[in-house]
């Protein structure tokens, strides 16, 4: 049983971190290479749309690393485990601090209604993300190499 755990988590764990993955090296360059109006609404579309997703996930994936660490607590590599989770932890509270108040304004702005400092806000939260999505990898590794 604990093994179809530790399978799961880290597909789902690192599902997540692919999307995430996918936003800073794929999507948003996709996106800033638009036209400003184009590239605001999309960043705004999917500051809604991930928005809404991605806590879910967020907390999924912590309730498994955290389930996994009990269960497995006496097995090898489950200091790795809890350094994910704590990892985990670091870039959940990146999230709430740094990036959803950014992203909470900018998921309402329109071409009409977004603010003149729009682009350094985005710019910002992407640096932010950066940063959450090496943590998010650095963790995913470790609970990779947990399962060895």
């Amino acid at each position: 049983m604990l093994n179809a755990l530790e399978v799961v988590t880290t597909v789902v764990f690192g599902v997540m971190v692919g999307v995430e993955f996918a936003v800073a090296f794929v999507m948003n360059p996709i996106l800033n290479a638009l036209p400003e109006d184009s590239r605001q609404l999309g960043h705004a579309h999917g500051g809604r749309m991930l928005g809404a997703a991605m806590p879910v996930w967020y907390i999924g994936s912590l309730a498994l690393v955290a389930v996994w660490a009990v269960a497995g607590w006496h097995h090898d590599g489950i200091g790795l485990v809890v350094i994910a989770g704590a990892l985990l932890i670091l870039a959940v509270v990146m999230s709430i601090l740094l990036l959803v108040p950014i992203n909470n304004r900018n998921r309402t702005w329109t071409p009409e209604n977004r603010p003149e400092d729009w682009k350094e806000q985005v710019n910002r939260w992407v640096r932010f993300h950066y940063v959450r999505v090496a943590v998010l990898v650095a963790a995913f590794a470790l609970l990779v190499a947990a399962l060895v």
